[in-house]
């Protein structure tokens, strides 16, 4: 992948996620993590390669056929991406609607997660007025809340403490649990030691070694 006419900023990346699974993205700013997920949210197409996605090859799908696909990936963004507009409540309620969803099952299942979020005294809050961990917390719940079949996160702890972190991590593996693929890009090791879950290191756009953890944190 490269943008415009500057230098490849992803080569020679080769991996597989396998439905269901649980994987970190992990290394340094500037190794590539976003721009690879960007890859696998159709925000952009590889300059040369394949991707294939839900068994879709990315390169030959009609562009018309890439807005379902979307709607089956979940998206936490590093930059939030909240509606300014909207509340919090409108704002993770949002790809509910988008799917036709009944009024009372927007109201309960909003409610409920973002209650699980610790956000239940902000649901009426616009998000200018909500801190960035706050924000942090809306942007996952809004993600999740179509049980997506792929999960990507970007630095999805990056403004929240360690205890925080710790929960919303539980929540991705939640919807590991009923069977969502999840990939998280972070450069938080110690996060990343706490749990089992494979690791997929990038270094300088190149994919040098995809592992699990060597120890468990107690």
């Amino acid at each position: 992948m490269r943008y415009g006419s500057g230098p490849e900023v992803l080569r020679d990346v080769s991996f597989a996620l396998e439905p269901g699974s649980f994987h970190f993205l992990f290394g340094p700013s500037g190794a590539g993590k976003t721009s690879l997920l960007r890859l696998l949210y159709l925000a952009c197409r590889p300059s040369r390669g394949l991707i294939t996605l839900f068994g879709h090859d990315i390169a030959t799908t009609p562009r018309a056929a890439l807005p379902a696909l979307r709607r089956r990936v979940g998206v936490v963004f590093q930059d939030f991406r909240l509606l300014g507009h909207l509340s919090a409540f409108d704002n993770v309620a949002l790809p509910l609607r988008i799917a036709g969803a009944r009024v009372e099952q927007v109201r309960e299942h909003v409610t409920e997660l973002l209650k699980w979020v610790g956000l239940a005294d902000c649901l009426d809050a616009p998000p200018a007025t909500l801190s960035g961990g706050q924000k942090q917390r809306v942007a996952i719940a809004r993600a999740v809340i179509t049980r997506p079949k792929l999960l990507l996160a970007d630095e999805p702890t990056g403004n929240v403490d360690p205890d925080l972190s710790l929960r919303l991590l539980y929540l991705f593996e939640e919807m590991n649990k009923i069977g969502t693929t999840v990939l998280i890009a972070t450069h938080n090791d110690a996060l990343v030691n706490r749990f089992e879950h494979p690791v997929m290191r990038l270094h300088a756009g190149r994919l040098v070694d995809s592992t699990r953890p060597a120890l468990k944190a107690s």
